[in-house]
């Protein structure tokens, strides 16, 4: 059900819970309050338009006061949108329907946002119709490109994603198998069967013989390290042994 009544005990389950599988809008409201008469129905509309993908839950302050005063509920209507157990976006008061409808948007996956998630080379290229300018399809399709001996339609889509990470390894990585660049290709046969340390590893050692191609492998260093995230243990002394190899 697109629109559903919540009351304190079953809001756990409800709101919460449910907020973990698809964003959960909370419409805190009260019988006597005009402007919750009027946003009402605009809630309920944006919705039920989003079946599926987003679940309004009504609350009424006036029989859930313990609710109320949990989130701080000091004027209404107060809206108040989910994702993952927290609070994602909030708004007071009566909103006109264009406005309501940005508020939905921003929470539910664009088609764009759908056919990235697919990962085919039809969605991705669809995806980039729609939104020419999205550095994750571009760099989803460029994989699947290289991956089949297309590398200069490949680095032609990654060239065009400055200050990617993801992007630039990628580039440097065909730039380097082309070039035949000495040590470098058990590391990527290395990184191919998911053995990221073990190619961050091999690519740090192929520095000493990268001559001419040193910033290419320092990219392709940088754009693995990437997926591990700035704080991951591995992440920083490789960092650390990179800058020493370079420096």
């Amino acid at each position: 059900m697109a629109v559903i009544d919540v009351i304190e005990a079953d809001f756990q389950e409800k709101v919460i819970d449910q907020s973990h599988e698809r964003p959960v809008v909370v419409d805190f409201w009260a019988a006597w309050c005009g402007p919750c008469r009027m946003l009402g129905p605009i809630l309920e509309q944006a919705a039920r338009k989003r079946e599926g993908d987003v679940v309004l839950a009504k609350i009424d302050t006036d029989a859930n006061r313990s609710l109320a005063a949990r989130f701080r509920i000091q004027g209404i209507p107060a809206v108040k949108a989910f994702k993952d157990g927290k609070v994602v976006a909030e708004f007071v008061g009566a909103q006109p329907p264009a406005a309501v409808e940005r508020f939905f948007d921003s929470l539910v996956p664009s088609e764009a946002d759908r056919l990235v998630d697919a990962g085919d080379e039809a969605s991705l290229r669809r995806a980039l119709e729609l939104e020419p300018t999205r550095a994750d399809a571009k760099v989803a399709l460029a994989r699947i490109l290289h991956g089949r001996g297309e590398n200069d339609e490949a680095l032609k889509l990654l060239e065009a994603v400055p200050g990617d990470h993801a992007a630039q390894g990628l580039a440097a990585r065909i730039r380097l198998e082309q070039a035949g660049t000495p040590g470098v290709q058990e590391a990527f046969v290395a990184l191919d069967a998911g053995e990221r340390e073990r190619a961050v590893d091999l690519l740090i050692e192929a520095l000493g013989s990268a001559d001419g191609h040193k910033d290419d492998v320092r990219q392709a260093i940088v754009g693995i390290l990437d997926e591990f995230g700035v704080e991951h243990p591995f992440a920083r002394d490789a960092r650390r042994r990179l800058a020493a190899a370079l420096y």
